[in-house]
Order: structure tokens, then sequence, then C-alpha cells
């Protein structure tokens, strides 16, 4: 590749991550900006940071969302590691076709999802709020969890258990000593990415949350509808940095434990 090439290649790659970035950087520095109108800039204040903190609908609408994630969190995360490990380390019947069933929840609009759910729980008379909240995340959250966790089982190092069983080792010993600490960077991964991707949630929230029950995403978009202010800003600068922080989080344990293999592989090989 020549100098020419290259110079428009990276040229390209800036345009790209301008187009991308942009819009984020733009509403992060008007959250900043005392006046109410976003299209001038007046001078730099933080009350619409204290504003936001003393709405108590606000709050309100974080605790719900908190909860709702925590609990999808967990959840999702324990039921998509266990299925993740019967995938990948025992074989049944219709195993492929089980396999392909459980992505299917990435694949389908969120919209239809939504409104699936929504006549389902009408069906079986569930009255909407917290609880189904909680259901409908998990649904689509334990599929990334899945994928996650598949991925990092695929990567290891079969031997390993093998080893564990010829000493003698029980089920649970090995998959306590060997498999689970092996695996818990992909666990880790998919519990912080269901947690962004619960607490991140609006269309299929939009369908299932009861009156009681608004979470922050619903409680933006109903701002959003009274025209848009610089608190608004300020929310989504919160949940911005808080998304890219728990997924930097996830990146460092994922590169510490990957650091962590190859210092053991390069120990045994001694």
């Amino acid at each position: 590749m020549n100098r020419r090439a290259g110079k428009l290649l990276a040229a390209y790659a800036l345009a790209v991550i301008a187009v991308l970035y942009l819009p984020i950087f733009l509403l992060a520095a008007y959250s900043f900006n005392s006046s109410r109108i976003n299209a001038a800039w007046t001078g730099f204040t933080l009350n619409w940071y204290l504003s936001l903190f003393k709405n108590v609908r606000v709050l309100e609408a974080l605790r719900n969302s908190l909860i709702i994630a925590g609990a999808t969190t967990v959840v999702s995360t324990v039921l998509g590691t266990m299925a993740a490990i019967s995938l990948s380390r025992y074989r049944f019947k219709h195993k492929a076709a089980i396999n392909n069933l459980l992505y299917l929840p990435i694949l389908i609009p969120e919209i239809v999802m939504g409104l699936s759910l929504l006549v389902m729980f009408s069906q079986l008379k569930i009255p909407l709020g917290k609880n189904t909240l909680v259901i409908s995340h998990i649904t689509f959250c334990i599929s990334f969890v899945i994928i996650t966790v598949g991925a990092r089982l695929e990567g290891m190092r079969a031997d390993l258990e093998e080893a564990a069983q010829d000493l003698y080792a029980t089920p649970w010993q090995t998959f306590r000593y060997i498999t689970l600490p092996l695996a818990m960077p992909g666990i880790v991964a998919g519990a912080l990415m269901a947690f962004t991707l619960s607490i991140d949630d609006f269309v299929i929230s939009f369908f299932v949350a009861g009156p009681e029950s608004t979470t922050l995403p619903l409680y933006i978009y109903a701002m959003v509808k009274r025209g848009v202010s610089p608190e608004i800003n300020a929310l989504s600068t919160i949940m911005i940095a808080a998304t890219v922080a728990l997924i930097l989080l996830g990146q460092f344990i994922r590169q510490r434990a990957e650091n962590k293999n190859e210092q053991g592989k390069d120990d045994l090989t001694k």
C-alpha cells in the first residue's frame, strides 16, 4: 500500500469515527451549557446535573432501571452460563436445533418481540410491571450471555478438564476448580453485557412496562416529547459514561484473564 492510499484510508476512518461519535460529543458538551437552548452556547455550568439529581421522578426511574437490570443480569447470567456449558460440553438429540432457537431472540426485531410479549402477558393475565419487565429483558439478554460464555468455553483447553477427571476429580470438583475459573471472564463479560442491554432497553420496555415501573429510557422518551431540555442531555451523558465504563471494565477483566492464561501456558512449557 502506497502512502497516498494509506492517507486516504486514514481520512476515511476518521470520517466514519466523526459521524459515529460527533453527535455524542455534542450532546455531552451541551449538557454543560448554561442556556436552555441547545443551538447557542452561552457558558459552562453544572446546574443541569445538580437539577437532575434533585428530580424525584428521575431518581425513581433510575432506581427502577437498576432493580430490573440487576435482577435480569443475575438470572440471565446463571441460566445463560448453564445453557452455554450444556451446549459446549454435552451431546444430545436436537442440539443444533436448540442452539439455533436460543439465538433467535437476537434476530427478531425488538418491536415484534415487545408486542409478542405483551400479547403473552395479556393472555396469561399477568399484570404489567417490574416482573414483566424482568421476564422480558431475560428473554433477550440470555442469548447474549450464551454467545459470550460459549465463545469462552470453545477457546478453553479440554485437556485440563480431562486431566482433572484422570486425577479422580468428581464432575462437581472439575466444574468448581477448572471449568468455572477458566470460564469466569466470559461469564463476567456476559453479565456486564446483560446489565448494559437491560438498562438501555427502550423498545421492549415500552410494551411491557406498567404505570408504576417507568424505567430511565422510558422517562427520557417522555421528557423528549415535551421538548429537549439540558437535563435530558445531562442524563444521557451519565448513561453513556456508565455504559462505556462497563464496557471498559469487561475488556479489562477479559484482557487480564487472557494474560493469566498465557502466563500459565508459558509456565507449563518451561
